[in-house]
């Protein structure tokens, strides 16, 4: 009927089409594989450089090793732009509606970030005064009010649930940004006390800190700051490596907290050991509140990449996005970096805390 082809004739080899590409993948050797899979070149998004390179930015750590919390403070003499992304269900936080962009458009001259939990919001205290004594506040007329935003951690589980940081410690960490200290990544400042993979308790958790990762594309800076303290385990998103996380319970070995979060036989209060990353990206781009809160909402993807699981109930996970210079930049490109920004500030979050299991156990 005008077809070549009869019943049950084999069909003529496909040597072109999508039949030719398919057979050409499948002659790539393993190294030309391999080669197809390594991750993106990181130098292809920017060379890291050192927060110094930001200007109207201080930042400071102050902390209590005994007790195991802490403070990190971000100052901005000038005030800067700011907008916020929350995605965890239990934060503890100040002065988060001030930055939706339906709030007056005021700058921020602080933004702390603690542990105590709720207590810890006591650090603000301490770093209103010592801004309103160097003139740095919104003048209202009669007095110039600082403009301090926070987010707290809880740490309460790890070292001492009494001593949380207070207005004390919310000056000196301001007193170490004035004096430009170094500004140490691991256990310091709001890190000092943060913990990770606690679905099962502290006797499988292990330490995480404070994370810091600053870059520049071009003219374009960007900065995270993020200390790390959730209720997931933490991985290396381009390879797929864990970093840190629940442990067995001779804690000789990896478990896996989604596993643990899918079984019947957890905790009935994951808030027994309530969890919260928080952090912070710099950038020396032109943005308005609406677009550092998109931009902060970009940098999530970070958490994504790195924290399994994220955003749970029991985390009180927030990203805050500050705009401290005038260059013109694009939002898309400036959100990819800043996810990528974030992303290696998590891994040294980890990976400069870790401890001896006997050292750590000693403190929960």
């Amino acid at each position: 009927m005008g077809n070549n082809l009869t019943m049950g004739a084999a069909l003529p080899p496909r040597t072109s089409g999508r039949g030719q590409c398919a057979e050409n993948l499948m002659k790539k050797t393993k190294t030309e594989r391999e080669q197809a899979q390594k991750p993106e070149d990181s130098k292809q998004l920017g060379e890291e450089v050192s927060l110094a390179r930001f200007a109207n930015v201080l930042v400071g750590n102050a902390q209590d090793e005994v007790a195991a919390t802490g403070v990190t403070v971000l100052i901005f003499p000038e005030g800067a732009w700011v907008g916020a992304d929350i995605s965890g269900g239990g934060p503890a936080s100040r002065e988060s509606a001030l930055l939706s962009p339906l709030a007056a458009p005021t700058p921020v001259n602080a933004i702390v970030l603690s542990g105590g939990s709720a207590f810890g919001l006591a650090a603000s205290d301490g770093v209103m005064t010592w801004l309103e004594e160097r003139g740095i506040g919104f003048d209202t007329g009669v007095a110039k009010v600082p403009i301090v935003v926070q987010s707290c951690l809880y740490d309460l589980a790890y070292g001492s649930a009494q001593k949380r940081p207070d207005a004390a410690m919310g000056r000196a960490a301001c007193d170490a940004a004035l004096s430009h200290k170094a500004v140490n990544c691991g256990s310091y400042g709001a890190g000092t006390g943060a913990t990770v993979g606690k679905i099962l308790g502290m006797a499988r958790a292990m330490k995480s800190g404070l994370g810091i990762y600053a870059l520049a594309f071009g003219d374009l800076l960007m900065a995270a700051i993020v200390a790390v303290n959730a209720l997931g385990d933490i991985y290396e998103p381009e390879t797929g490596q864990k970093l840190a996380g629940l442990l067995t319970e001779d804690r000789s070995a990896f478990a896996d907290t989604s596993a643990a979060l899918c079984r019947l036989d957890l905790p009935d209060n994951l808030f027994a050991s309530t969890n919260t990353t928080i952090g912070a990206v710099l950038t020396n781009a032109a943005f308005d509140k609406a677009q550092l809160g998109k931009l902060a909402s970009m940098t999530r993807n970070a958490y994504a990449r790195c924290i399994r699981p994220v955003g749970t109930l029991a985390d009180g996970d927030t990203i805050y996005a500050v705009s401290t210079g005038p260059l013109k930049a694009d939002l898309n490109l400036a959100g990819v970096l800043a996810s990528h920004a974030m992303t290696r500030a998590i891994k040294r979050a980890v990976t400069a805390s870790q401890m001896p299991h006997e050292t750590f156990l000693a403190h929960c």
